[in-house]
């Protein structure tokens, strides 16, 4: 998966078309992605202490992947990630203009 946590994504299908956010958890193995400020449903919470309302909270819910592209800072747009290896070190590049993301 070459999307990773704390990147930021452009989400490119759904009802969140064309939002950006910062990646707050990784699930590989179902492929997933829980981005902040996108794909939002709400959660009625029940009351822990005695005295205190219930409320209605506001949850970000995880995605699939092809949902959403890397976001370079370089070029302004979303874009494929590719990968240069410089060494023994192996970085994600930008397939836009080439430049690390």
């Amino acid at each position: 998966m070459k999307i990773k946590k704390g990147d930021m994504v452009q989400i490119i299908s759904g009802k969140d078309c064309g939002k950006q956010g910062k990646v707050l958890r990784v699930f590989p193995k179902s492929e997933k992605i829980l981005v902040e400020g996108v794909a939002l449903r709400k959660k009625h919470q029940r009351p822990r202490k005695q005295g205190q309302k219930g409320e209605v909270v506001t949850l970000p819910t995880p995605f699939h992947t092809s949902n959403a592209m890397l976001f370079c800072k370089n070029c302004g747009k979303g874009s494929r990630a590719g990968y240069k290896f410089s060494g023994d070190v192996k970085t994600r590049i930008c397939k836009r203009c080439k430049n690390e993301i």
